[in-house]
């Protein structure tokens, strides 16, 4: 199901130009109730793919964030030469994990070279396509933040790709492919914390686990697509402020009809919401659209992506990628109990949650769902045009 985001105060929240009356008239069918959520969208215009590539003439400005450059390889003259010393490329610092940039130049070409697919009538123009997952796996794994090491993290909720552990290497995404996703050519993996019952203690896991990717800007134009082994965090796992009504990073009743804003009550602690009717418990996470274009991964799993400033990416990450998005549905309509999630037990918060994508795809069905839906700013699901 698709959704359309209102706050309190009935006004769209996320400021895309042009696009809230499409939004709207697209999926008027479906409501989203949350009182202060919104989606965090960044507008902008304009990238370049290749690291160390010229900056784009309207790059926004802003505080920049420095990321270690892959070295450049010795020269063929060097190498041939038996006065010449072998010119060794620097190790990445710690964290970082730089891009097989062969790799992503491959990817960029055929993407490049591949002609946009005829367009059937009735096609929406929201410039999306997505992935629609299940639940697969619980594990106390976390193969980002602390990879090869089994049970060092709190719980997680893994959906997509059913052989990911703490073990698991980009690699293995591509060896081990059996997904709960649809379409099957997402090989990624996505996880949250996992949320419980404070009554009871068991898990509530996700019902349904919408993952989109899609443009934040209000053009599309330089956009590229998302590079395989791409790792990256939304949220703070830390954070345990409460989240009363009112405050952001909200969980929200979210169901097919009008309703109320925020349920019709919330629990104990004001924490979390209640709903009635059909509405069940919801979350959407937003993550970056921009790319620094050199590192799949960084120390904190944040500081190689960045939102869109102004009208383009910023001169720090000037390639333009689809904006993944979360849409997570929960199988419970709240309780006075309330939740907690495995990463805030004892505050029962729902400031710690967050979100982890880990994406790989078939190169050749990234690289046109990019170019058909994204690209072209044409609304698609999981497997192409959607009318």
């Amino acid at each position: 199901m698709s959704y359309q985001m209102i706050d309190g105060s009935g006004t769209d929240p996320q400021p895309r130009p042009g696009s809230a009356g499409r939004l709207a008239r697209n999926r008027r069918n479906v409501l989203v109730i949350g009182l202060g959520l919104a989606v965090v969208t960044a507008v902008a215009a304009g990238a370049v793919f290749a690291a160390g590539a010229p900056e784009p003439s309207n790059a926004a400005g802003g505080p920049e964030r420095t990321a270690p450059a892959v070295a450049p390889a010795a020269s063929a003259s060097a190498a041939a030469s038996p006065s010449s010393s072998a010119v060794a490329a620097k190790a990445p610092k710690p964290g970082w994990v730089p891009v097989d940039q062969a790799a992503w130049r491959a990817q960029v070409d055929a993407y490049q070279a591949r002609k946009i697919d005829p367009v059937p009538a009735g096609v929406g123009n929201l410039p999306e396509f997505r992935a629609d997952c299940q639940y697969s796996h619980s594990l106390p794994d976390d193969p980002i933040v602390a990879p090869g090491l089994p049970g060092a993290s709190h719980m997680h909720s893994f959906v997509g790709n059913k052989a990911v552990d703490a073990q698991t290497k980009a690699a293995d995404l591509m060896k081990f492919t059996a997904t709960t996703c649809k379409p099957v050519e997402d090989h990624s993996s996505y996880w949250v914390p996992t949320l419980y019952d404070n009554a009871t203690g068991k898990p509530v896991e996700t019902t349904g686990f919408r993952v989109y990717y899609r443009s934040l800007m209000s053009t599309s134009a330089n956009q590229l697509p998302m590079p395989n082994g791409l790792r990256m965090i939304v949220g703070d796992a830390k954070k345990s402020k409460p989240t009363p009504r009112g405050a952001g990073g909200q969980f929200f009743c979210a169901y097919y009809g009008p309703g109320d804003v925020d349920g019709v009550a919330r629990s104990g602690n004001g924490n979390w919401p209640i709903c009635d009717g059909k509405a069940t418990l919801h979350y959407i996470m937003q993550f970056p659209d921009c790319w620094d274009g050199k590192n799949l991964d960084s120390p904190d799993h944040k500081a190689h992506v960045s939102f869109g400033r102004g009208n383009a990416c910023p001169r720090t990450h000037p390639v333009k990628i689809p904006a993944i998005t979360f849409d997570i549905a929960y199988g419970s309509q709240g309780s006075a109990a309330g939740f907690y999630l495995a990463s805030d037990k004892d505050g029962k918060s729902a400031s710690s949650m967050h979100g982890d994508a880990f994406v790989m795809w078939d190169v050749d069905a990234m690289n046109k769902r990019t170019k058909n839906c994204v690209q072209q700013r044409r609304t698609c699901d999981n497997l192409g045009y959607q009318k």
